[in-house]
């Protein structure tokens, strides 16, 4: 008995623990500086592979970044889980491995940080009067663009292996962080190749509903005309659901999407637009989708 006590130690010691599963690593940068607005924390996903390696990686950055990655961090003890989506896609191959970066939001000046300012001096005294209530305070939506252009993405260019072109660099957010990143697609095509409009809060104020001689339907069109170039291989993606808050987007999305076409921009190729049915205005919503997002972004 002995000696197979003997031999079954030997045998064990001969075999390797498996290693554990590379799910790539976070960095932390508590305070970006900025001097266009208040140095927000900033949280960096590196995937697997980033620090064996010299490949270049494309860059998704994303806002609300406490609600990413940590559910000890978000504000609703539910998270996108977007490092979970980029490792799935790879390991179907659908698409190349990617930097994450999310960027924290300001707690209650969120609104006036993700409003697109040029909405804003399109509207009329009484709209701009409903966004300012809606807002209580000066918006600057402009700045954090700034921030996210001349400030971050300097920063973690020069820190990390990144592809810099637009064709590997996207901007993803939902609802406030929808109409943004559509904002920062429009306004610097020089940088966002993509973006992620999810869920996103087409009406500006929270009167839901279009109203009668509601000119809220119709801001978006002169703005996308004067200021959206052509596709140019650039990808829009736009969704909802279709409870909660969402219930109220089917009434403004299509507006969306026919300006789109109208500009030359082509469903499936250039943008894609989608309604999820049941689909709550909440993480765990956008998280069940986002290897859809991301598949379709990034593919």
């Amino acid at each position: 008995m002995r000696w197979l006590l003997v031999f079954v130690a030997g045998l064990l010691a001969t075999i390797t623990p498996a290693a554990a599963q590379d799910v790539g690593r976070f960095v932390t940068i508590d305070a970006v500086p900025s001097t266009n607005i208040a140095p927000p924390r900033v949280t960096v996903w590196l995937p697997p592979g980033y620090d064996a390696g010299k490949r270049r990686y494309g860059v998704v950055y994303m806002h609300d970044g406490q609600n990413l990655f940590d559910r000890k961090r978000s504000n609703f003890d539910k998270i996108w889980a977007a490092d979970k989506s980029v490792l799935r896609l790879v390991a179907a191959h659908k698409i190349a491995p990617v930097i994450i970066v999310g960027v924290d939001q300001p707690g209650e000046a969120r609104y006036r940080q993700y409003f697109p300012q040029r909405l804003y001096s399109l509207a009329s005294p009484k709209l701009r009067a409903d966004i300012d209530s809606t807002g209580e305070g000066p918006l600057f939506g402009d700045a954090y663009l700034k921030f996210l252009t001349d400030d971050l993405k300097p920063l973690i260019d020069r820190t990390y292996r990144t592809r810099r072109d637009p064709a590997h660099t996207a901007v993803v957010g939902s609802s406030m962080g929808g109409l943004i990143s559509c904002y920062a697609f429009v306004e610097r095509p020089d940088i966002f190749g993509r973006a992620g409009c999810v869920s996103t809060h087409w009406p500006l104020t929270f009167v839901l509903a279009p109203t009668p001689g509601d000119e809220r339907p119709g801001v978006w069109k002169p703005y996308l005309t004067a200021h959206l170039d052509k596709p140019g291989g650039r990808r829009l993606w736009m969704d909802h659901g279709d409870k909660t808050l969402d219930a109220a987007y089917p009434a403004w999305q299509p507006l969306i999407d026919a300006d789109l076409r109208e500009l030359g921009w082509q469903q499936g190729r250039d943008f894609e637009s989608r309604t999820y049915p049941g689909a709550e205005h909440e993480e765990n919503a956008w998280a069940a989708r986002l290897d859809d997002i991301f598949g379709w972004l990034l593919r």
